[in-house]
């Protein structure tokens, strides 16, 4: 028979695991400013572009066009910084992109955008922030 002790203790061990796996690709000894920047994104973001940010957040399931993967050196070094701004600000129909990427203009400041920005590139490790 198990003991509950070896149950509490197994359940505290898989919830550490579960905790783990689930951090925030920006977890760790970041400056504010990225600190902020993933926060932001945990919130509006990582439904559709996924907690690792990869692409693959829970929104996506049946897209027609799945969200771009962040994580992707190549695929975000090609964006040029206006673009990816713009994206943000404006939603991806502005930048010739799909149009259920939602503006941001009315929920970000546009010193928000311009870091969100910053820590795109820093988590695609793809440029240097401005």
């Amino acid at each position: 028979m198990v003991s509950r002790t070896a149950l509490l203790l197994t359940a505290v061990i898989a919830l550490g695991g579960i905790v783990i796996l689930h951090q925030p690709a920006s977890a760790g000894s970041e400056s504010p400013k990225i600190q902020a920047s993933a926060h932001l994104y945990d919130t509006y973001c990582a439904q559709c572009h996924g907690v690792q940010r990869n692409g693959k957040g829970v929104n996506t399931v049946g897209l027609s066009v799945q969200p771009r993967d962040h994580s992707d050196t190549a695929g975000m070094a090609s964006l040029p910084r206006d673009q990816m701004i713009r994206a943000i600000k404006d939603g991806g129909a502005a930048v010739n992109k799909s149009a259920l990427m939602p503006p941001w203009s009315s929920v970000l400041t546009d010193q928000q955008v311009d870091d969100m920005a910053d820590y795109l590139q820093h988590v695609c490790k793809c440029g240097q922030p401005k």
